[in-house]
Formats: structure tokens, C-alpha cells, sequence
């Protein structure tokens, strides 16, 4: 059964070359496109296809605005097209709280080796996202007390998913919760993500108080010109303090570093004199952000005193640097599959036996809280 895809763009050569490549897959089928925001909803209400391609600066009606729309009347996976600047990155940012699934630069092969391998990347996210079940916008977030909410706009999309109770051992990424904390003394919470994770990321950490007691190392797959805007996005909206990493930042309780697009985030030393290292991503590596590079190298700083997070996300990346620290006995877990937009990484960690417990998103603030307490 093939995936059937709207494509939305008001360039006739963007559209058209976005369905000839949709349509060189077998697994795809171009039903029709729209110039507009306001004919992409006219026809998801006729149409109904499975995933939409969505372009954010358009006449009549723009990308976002065509987002909430479709969010009110007819969820629908929705992949943004945006350009790699800093007001691309913010307008992206708004698509996604609004309720788009995942996003891709309209140039998609500037993150991209060839042209072919642009093509299947393409071709991967719309079907990645083709079969997740969309939900409605969730009421917004409030600003952090005190805290400027300069870039807000939009809504964030939560999913809400019961906790599954049974006395029966749950099945591979159903939602497996930890009970009472376990009283591990912890130094550092690793959180890796990448389809899905910018709204994982803000439903979480929004969570969190400004006197959380540890650092927070965030790894995103995210393009350069975005993971400024994401970091600024996130601090405005939380208690916490949330940056972009550099390179000699001094790790500090109560801050969350974002891995900088383009690049890989080590860590170096240990206890008080731990500290981020940024390097050039290696061209042989497929994840610039790596989360495998950045949890790997934790193990060196930290060793086993790490509570490792793996959220929503295409592939396997997080999956070798969780083994490592699993190995010295840190405490690893996934995202239950049921909230994630694509269960990629958290079930590369859970088919193995590395993630402990497979958590709901709206349940992951609240159990990282009460695991991670001050000791």
C-alpha cells in the first residue's frame, strides 16, 4: 500500500521537483499538490493523503498558519520545507509547535553528500512520518517566571499517552515505568534525539526547576543554522538556563548545552573541572551531532554516574555511546514507542536491553525529576 503525499509549495519547479522524486520511490505516490496554504487545507479536507510536504513563506496563507489549520480540522504528518538562516530556523521552530512532524532545508542538499543521497533522505522523512498518529495542538506552555518569551509563538504539541499498567512485561517500547527512585547518585543527564525532538525537548525540560542540580548535555540532529535559534527558543521558554555549547564551557549545574549543528560535543576532564570540547564534524561520520560521539566520550568524564535519555528519532545513533555508559553502570531510557514521531533510536536501545524503561513523553519530566533528585 503506497503512502499518498500532498506537495505544497507556490514554485511549480520546487513542486514539481519535490514529486518527481517522491514519485521515483515505490513506496510514494504524488496525489496532487497545492500553491498555497489555504488550497493545501482545501484539499487534505478532499484528499486526505497520509503525509504533507509544506513549504512556510507562501501567499494567501503561509506554511504555519496552514499547520494549525490542518492541526484543528485534519491532523495530518506534516514535513516543513525551510531555508537555512537564523529566521528560517525560528519560522521552522514556530511549524513545529504549531504540529509539523520533522523538517528538512528547502536546499536539502546542501546536508547531503549527492544529489541521490538527497533524494532518499527525502524520501526516508516522508516516510518516517507517514504513519504517526498526529494529535491536536496541546494548550501552550507558559514562560519561565521571569523569563523574556520574545521568539514564542504557537503552541507546543504534547503527547499524551496513558501509562500502560500491567503486570505482565511490557513489550518492546511500551510504556515500562520506573517506580520509586532508585537512590544512584548521578553527576550529568544525557539527553540524545533527533525526528520529533525539538518538541520532546521543550515538553521536557519546560519541566524542569532552575535549581536543577546537574549539567545537561542535549544532542539534537539539527542543521548549524538552526541550533542557535533552538537554544535561544528553549531558554526563553524554561527555568533552567539552556545555550548553545562552545568550546571551553565550564559545565554548570542547572544548564542545559546544545550540541552545535555541523559539529561533534565531547566532554573533557571530570567533577568540577569537567568541560565542553567542539570539534569539526568528521565527514565519515553520518551524525553531526553525534549522540554516540557526545555519550561516549561522557563515559571518560562522568564513567557510570549518568542518567542517559533517548528520544524520538530515525536510526540507531545513540545506541552504541548508551552501551558504553550502560557498561560502567550508568542509567539508560527510551521513549516509549506510542509518543514518538518516529521510534527509531529509543527502540535501537530497548531491542537490546540497553534502556532500562520505556517512558511516555508526558510522563519523562516527571520520572527524570524524581530519579535524578539531589542526593
Amino acid at each position: 500500500m503506497t503512502i499518498k503525499v500532498l506537495v505544497v509549495d507556490d514554485s511549480s519547479f520546487f513542486r514539481r521537483r519535490v514529486a518527481e522524486i517522491l514519485g521515483a520511490d515505490p513506496e510514494l505516490e504524488v496525489i496532487d499538490t497545492a500553491i498555497n496554504g489555504q488550497d493545501a487545507v482545501d484539499k487534505v479536507r478532499r484528499l486526505r493523503p497520509d503525509v504533507v510536504t509544506m513549504d512556510i513563506e507562501m501567499p494567501v496563507m503561509d506554511g504555519i498558519s496552514a499547520v494549525r489549520a490542518l492541526m484543528r480540522e485534519r491532523p495530518v504528518p506534516v514535513l516543513m520545507f525551510s531555508s537555512l538562516t537564523y529566521d528560517g530556523a525560528r519560522a521552522t521552530l514556530e511549524a513545529l509547535d504549531a504540529g509539523a512532524a520533522d523538517f528538512l532545508p528547502k536546499r536539502f542538499e546542501e546536508i547531503a553528500n549527492d544529489r541521490q543521497e538527497a533524494s532518499r533522505l527525502l524520501q526516508q522523512r516522508v516516510k518516517a512520518i507517514a504513519n504517526k498518529r498526529v494529535r491536536p495542538a496541546a494548550p501552550a506552555t507558559p514562560a519561565a517566571p521571569g523569563r523574556p518569551l520574545s521568539s514564542r509563538v504557537g503552541a507546543p504539541v504534547g503527547s499524551a499517552v496513558a501509562p500502560v499498567r500491567s503486570s505482565a512485561k511490557p513489550a518492546l517500547g511500551e510504556a515500562n515505568l520506573p517506580g520509586r527512585a532508585s537512590g544512584k547518585r548521578y553527576r550529568a543527564l544525557l539527553i540524545g534525539t533527533s525526528t520529533g525532538g525539538p518538541v520532546a525537548l521543550q515538553t521536557i525540560l519546560t519541566q524542569f526547576p532552575a535549581d536543577y542540580p546537574y549539567p545537561i548535555l542535549l544532542v539534537q540532529h539539527m542543521p548549524a543554522a538552526f541550533t542557535p535559534a533552538f537554544a535561544q527558543r528553549l531558554d526563553s521558554l524554561c527555568k533552567i538556563t539552556v545555550k548553545e555549547a562552545q568550546h571551553g564551557d565550564r559545565l554548570q549545574p542547572g544548564t542545559a548545552y546544545l550540541a552545535p549543528g555541523g559539529k561533534q560535543m565531547l566532554v573533557d576532564g571530570s567533577g568540577a573541572n569537567s568541560r565542553i570540547v567542539i570539534r569539526e564534524g568528521d565527514e565519515q561520520i553520518n551524525y553531526k551531532p553525534s549522540v554516540d560521539i557526545t555519550f561516549g566520550s561522557a563515559t571518560r568524564a562522568f564513567g557510570g554516574d549518568v542518567l542517559g535519555v533517548i528520544l524520538t528519532g530515525m536510526g540507531a545513533d545513540g545506541r552504541e555511546g548508551s552501551r558504553m555508559l550502560k557498561k560502567l553502570g550508568a542509567t539508560i531510557w527510551a521513549q516509549d514507542a506510542a509518543s514518538c514521531v518516529v521510534y527509531g533510536m529509543p527502540q535501537a536501545v530497548a531491542a537490546e536491553g540497553i534502556a532500562s524503561h520505556s517512558i511516555p513523553l508526558n510522563q519523562m519530566a516527571e520520572a527524570i525529576l524524581r530519579e535524578t533528585h539531589r542526593h
